[in-house]
């Protein structure tokens, strides 16, 4: 049985994160990318960071805060 190693996972300062987001949300035309919500935005992780997803833009969707809860069972 082999050890396995955790896969390193790119996790931003807080400045490069903000501009990262800001890269994100021009992407997706300011819109939610579940219902095209253009208001309460945000950021949502695909893969979560618990899970090992990284803060890299192939990993990011904009959702409006509702979507957003609703991925997350809320």
């Amino acid at each position: 049985m082999g050890l396995h190693q955790k896969q390193p996972r790119v996790r931003l300062k807080p400045e490069d994160y903000g501009a990262l987001r800001n890269h994100v949300l021009k992407r997706d035309g300011w819109r939610c990318q579940d219902c095209g919500a253009m208001k309460d935005l945000q950021v949502h992780h695909i893969k979560s960071r618990s899970q090992l997803g990284g803060d890299v833009a192939q990993n990011l969707i904009t959702l409006c805060a509702s979507c957003h809860g609703k991925r997350h069972g809320r």
